[in-house]
């Protein structure tokens, strides 16, 4: 919602009576499906889906309060299909940021290299020297100072071969492959807390 047009308690209440015609819609459908893949209950489902969020939005933009359910999403994660007691994991770690602050990425690229003027005379230059002297998990949990703002981020820990040291440093993610993912953990704005894991079986 438009900081510019807040919504109104007759939003409100449109919405969540939305919310009703869409759940006797969905109701509907799977009372009267024509099968398991029946498009008319996906067509409902996708319909509840997105009146639930518009309520969401708005209850929170009006009176900053949330609704106590939430509908999930379909669940497009494939099978696991690696064994059931690996030798090896491998942990891939994604996490988005934006750069809000260059004048502070700035600053903590001095500070980190002595002072050294080269460290800090271009955006890349400075995240270099930052991230060359900071673990990302402290990155992570200092954004703020770096001039950073969080976006998402994901985790996997996946089954893997044993690996020779530096075997696979010319590609590293060359290999992910969805199927061996064990556990998953996402952090989104758009969920607004921590997935749970995800049970391989």
């Amino acid at each position: 919602m438009s900081d510019d047009v807040q919504p109104t308690a007759a939003d409100v209440r449109a919405a969540v009576e939305a919310v009703k015609a869409a759940l006797d819609r969905h109701l509907d459908a799977i009372e009267n499906r024509t099968g398991e893949d029946d498009p008319a209950v996906y067509a409902a489902f996708e319909a509840l889906a997105s009146a639930a969020e518009t309520y969401d939005e708005l209850l929170y933009d009006t009176y900053d309060e949330v609704t106590p359910f939430e509908v999930p999403a379909p669940d497009t994660a494939p099978e696991y299909a690696g064994p059931e007691e690996p030798e090896a994991i491998t942990v891939l770690i994604r996490r988005d940021y934006t750069l809000v602050s260059p004048e502070r990425l700035f600053a903590q690229a001095r500070r980190s290299s002595d002072g050294d003027p080269t460290a800090s005379a271009t955006v890349n230059a400075a995240l270099g020297a930052v991230f060359g002297e900071y673990e990302p998990d402290e990155i992570a949990q200092r954004h703020k100072e770096f001039g950073l703002e969080e976006g998402d981020s994901t985790l996997w820990v996946a089954a893997a071969e044993p690996a020779e040291a530096g075997e696979w440093l010319d590609a590293p993610f060359e290999q992910a492959d969805t199927q061996q993912v064990i556990c998953r953990f996402d952090v989104s704005s758009v969920f607004d807390d921590e997935l749970g894991v995800l049970d391989p079986d």
